[in-house]
Formats: structure tokens, sequence, C-alpha cells
């Protein structure tokens, strides 16, 4: 079972999409373990931005990810990053699939609406990265059964 953080940056919270991109996750059978609505530190942004310091976009990111509250959300389930990142679409919006919500409220990089981890390595580290231990859940809800092949 893997695990993603997913964010709902700043212009996807300031558009009301909160609600659409849990909507979708929910939908696709993928099971909530953890959720938060918070500001972010500028030293939360900075560890979860590690990877890009020194990069010139860098700045612009601490800037944006700090600049209005995100939703914080922790997914799991069978291929739940490849999942997560499929229903969010290419980090390019122009570029991603139709149907994807990146395709169908996105039109610029730098405001592509959501943050999904990028392989099963960096979902579990961002995980833990943004929630403690005792703010996820675990937890089998009775549809499990009938949406993850080896629940039973």
């Amino acid at each position: 079972m893997e695990r993603s953080l997913v964010l709902v940056k700043p212009d996807g919270v300031q558009r009301g999409l909160v609600g659409e991109v849990f909507s979708r996750l929910e939908r696709r059978g993928l099971r909530l373990v953890g959720a938060k609505f918070l500001e972010v530190s500028k030293d939360l942004a900075k560890k979860h931005y590690a990877e890009h310091e020194g990069k010139p976009f860098y700045d612009g990111l601490i800037k944006y990810i700090t600049s209005s509250p995100v939703m914080a959300m922790a997914w799991e389930g069978p291929n739940a990053v490849a999942a997560i990142r499929q229903t969010m679409g290419s980090t390019r919006p122009t570029e991603a699939a139709p149907g994807s919500l990146r395709h169908d409220f996105g039109l610029e990089v730098g405001r592509n609406l959501t943050h999904a981890s990028d392989a099963p390595e960096t979902g579990e580290r961002e995980v833990k990265l943004w929630f403690d231990s005792d703010e996820l859940v675990e937890w089998e809800r009775a549809i499990d059964r009938w949406v993850f092949e080896d629940s039973d």
C-alpha cells in the first residue's frame, strides 16, 4: 500500500477547489489517512523544496507556498502515487490529459493547483514531513474489499 502527500496549493485554495480535489481522489478509490488546513511556515517550505535550493525558481516557490493557506492530505492505496499523479495531470496544465484536475482548472505551471508525491519513497518522506504519526489514521473502509484486490 503506497502513501502520497497531496497539497492543494494556495491557488487551488483561493479558487475554492479543495472539495474538487478531495472528491476526485475519493471517487478514484483512494483512502484518506490524514488532512489538515494550514499556513505553511518558511521552515517547512524550505524542507519540502530542499531539492530545488539554488535553482532560479526556488525563492519564488517558497514565497508562493507560504503566501496563503494550503490543504495538506495524505492518501493511500495500491499504486497511489501513479493514480494521484494521473488524476492531477501533467505539471504543465496545457499538457495535462483532458479530465485531469490541471487540464480542467489550470492554465500555467506556476498556478497548477496541487502537489503530489512523485514516487513511493518521496510519498513516505513527504507524509512524514507534513504529518506527525498521531495525525494519521490507520483504518479500513467498508468498501475497501470492492476497491483494493488484496484487502480480503
